[in-house]
């Protein structure tokens, strides 16, 4: 276990980060924004900086089973786990036997390009007399 008051900032951030890449859960003991101490078990899957200049840890809460932020200034304590925790996958087929088609955000790369020698010209200063020699 860790302890955030026994070391600086930027070393907890690095920690967190490589929980993060590593996908390992981790348990923080935690003071909310009221004066109260809880203990939980996250998946953290961002950090951001707020306007106020606040590292925020965006985390899945494994009791609530919701996505929750903490703020890493108020983490007293924390335990990073050794194994990684893996996302559910979804079904292939529904409650009624089925095929649900599953959508998976693809990326597609185009290159435009254009034959017309004024483009070219416009461009890359293209002498279309040249080429026709």
């Amino acid at each position: 276990m860790y302890r955030t008051a026994n070391e600086e900032l930027d070393r907890t951030m690095v920690r967190f980060l490589k929980a993060m890449d590593a996908k390992h859960p981790v348990t923080i003991t935690y003071t909310k924004a009221d004066g109260s101490v809880t203990v939980r078990t996250i998946e953290v899957y961002d950090t951001q900086i707020t306007k106020a200049g606040d590292i925020v840890l965006k985390a899945m809460d494994r009791e609530s089973g919701e996505s929750r932020t903490f703020r890493l200034d108020r983490v007293e304590a924390y335990t990073v786990h050794r194994t990684a925790f893996v996302l559910p996958e979804p079904p292939a087929v529904n409650e009624l036997g089925l095929r649900v088609a599953v959508n998976v955000p693809t990326v597609e790369a185009r290159e435009l390009a254009r034959e017309d020698r004024e483009y070219w010209s416009d461009r890359y200063g293209y002498d279309p007399e040249y080429d026709a020699a």
